[in-house]
């Protein structure tokens, strides 16, 4: 069985850490760079920088931040927000991200996917998804920070990102992004239940029980949070440990084993 991942999530807007509830009440958390620097000592397996507000105010990411956090860590290091070309994720990886996150421009330009996963290998490249239940019961895809509904079924969009060369996809569910109350289960599970690449669970994180149930019955390859890290009401040491006594596989650690 492969070892499930444990991610950290950094949300940076105007170079700061920030954190709300289902994309709304937005506040200050922390500097990226210092997060970084300590979620890589205590053991996370992943990093993603998002910088949320990029696409909305149609600007490029911040590269200089991005730089500072890549210089500061040794894993796996995903980078999203505000890519709209070839050149815009090159600009990315050349700052030292391992991945790069497409969102709304994948949805605008499908093909965009394709020629950047052909360009630089689709292990560089991940789908991002944010989904929220619509009033027709169907999960249907937002873009632009949860601002826009495209009316795209998500299961449907994932397959579509697959195909189009996508190599893992990250799944965030609107309605219950920062709210703790756990993952949504059933979205995350359908996912991945569609495709045959790694699928990150998004949202909802807020008890060590939680990240149990979405990596066994929610059938995600690793588990994304922020704020249970941010505000240390879970160390990620303590996570990793706990998983692993409940029969889930996790990559080895120093820091708590």
């Amino acid at each position: 069985m492969l070892a499930k991942r444990i991610i950290p999530c950094l949300d940076v807007d105007r170079g700061r850490v920030v954190k709300g509830k289902r994309f709304q009440k937005i506040r200050d958390v922390a500097d990226p760079v210092e997060l970084a620097k300590r979620y890589n000592n205590e053991g996370a397996d992943e990093l993603v920088f998002y910088d949320i507000t990029a696409s909305n105010e149609d600007r490029n990411i911040f590269v200089d931040i991005v730089e500072k956090v890549a210089t500061e860590i040794n894993i796996p290091f995903t980078v999203g927000g505000g890519l709209r070309s070839v050149m815009d994720i090159h600009r990315v990886l050349h700052a030292g991200a391992d991945k790069v996150s497409i969102n709304s421009a994948a949805i605008r330009n499908p093909a965009l996917v394709k020629e950047a996963a052909s360009k630089f290998g689709s292990q560089c490249v991940v789908l991002s998804i944010d989904a929220k239940l619509t009033s027709d019961m169907k999960w249907s895809v937002f873009m632009n920070g949860g601002r826009i509904d495209t009316e795209i079924d998500a299961i449907e969009w994932a397959r579509r990102g697959e195909e189009l060369g996508a190599g893992e996809i990250v799944v965030n569910a609107i309605d219950v992004d920062g709210v703790k109350n756990g993952y949504n289960l059933n979205l995350t599970r359908s996912i991945s239940e569609a495709v045959n690449i790694p699928v990150v669970a998004s949202g909802g994180a807020g008890k060590k029980e939680h990240f149990t149930a979405i990596l066994k019955e929610g059938k995600a390859d690793a588990a994304l949070a922020a704020s249970v890290f941010h505000y240390d009401e879970i160390k990620i040491p303590d996570l990793k440990k706990y998983l692993a006594e409940n029969g889930i596989t996790m990559r080895r650690e120093t820091s708590w084993t």
